[in-house]
């Protein structure tokens, strides 16, 4: 009878990677999708990108489900317990990429009814830059890789130096001519969205190391100061 329940309990746990390895490849290809539909001026692409945002919405309340049942029946210790609230906090990562992939959608389809204010140069980089942040906290996560998430807390910094690069080029030509400011100012939202994206990104692989190595990376500053009181 234990071994049964246990390869049961071992079945539950690779569904439940799975199942959060698919939502990340959906997020993926939502951000893919609504950089397409900026690149190309596409708005029926951006419209798709909104629509799909409710199956993402299901799949992170379906894992909820999963992961809250597996808490509840399996009572998990050590390692899986870790792995289990990994898995808590990745799919809320996840399912907020998808939002930021949904706004970059809609300023998308606003700036395909106006002319182009500039070409897109740093935008697709940043894009490239911060999904590949995402999609390597994912491999960490599945490979249990503790130094591939690092590699994506050093990536964070080259994304926050991309916005800021972009904010001064656009705030340029917005103070050069007033009619492009509503087109710059909607460039420079979507280069927020990308930064979040980086910024959901390091969660995960914060999280990642914590599941690996059970120690808290996060606010290494606001720990210090936790510890020094009696």
């Amino acid at each position: 009878m234990t071994e049964h329940t246990s390869r049961h309990y071992e079945q539950d746990l690779l569904v439940l990677k799975e199942k959060i390895l698919l939502l990340g490849g959906k997020v993926e290809e939502m951000i893919a999708s609504a950089m397409k539909s900026l690149l190309e001026r596409r708005p029926d692409l951006a419209r798709r990108v909104i629509d799909s945002d409710r199956a993402v919405d299901s799949a992170e309340l379906e894992i909820d489900h999963l992961c809250l049942s597996l808490l509840a029946l399996r009572q998990p210790a050590a390692s899986d317990l870790r792995f289990i609230a990994t898995a808590l906090k990745i799919v809320t990562d996840l399912e907020r990429i998808g939002d930021l992939a949904v706004n970059i959608a809609e300023r998308s389809i606003e700036l395909s009814e106006e002319p182009p204010l500039k070409p897109y140069i740093d935008i697709p980089r940043m894009a490239s830059a911060a999904s590949g942040m995402v999609g390597k906290a994912l491999d960490a996560f599945v490979k249990r890789d503790p130094n591939l998430a690092r590699e994506v807390l050093q990536a964070d910094q080259a994304v926050d130096d991309l916005n800021v690069q972009l904010f001064r080029e656009l705030l340029t030509y917005m103070i050069e001519e007033p009619k492009n400011v509503s087109r710059a100012l909607r460039i420079t939202f979507i280069a927020k969205y990308l930064e979040r994206v980086a910024d959901h990104g390091t969660n995960i692989a914060q999280m990642v190391i914590f599941m690996c190595e059970g120690r808290d990376v996060r606010h290494p500053g606001a720990q210090e100061g936790a510890g020094g009181g009696r």
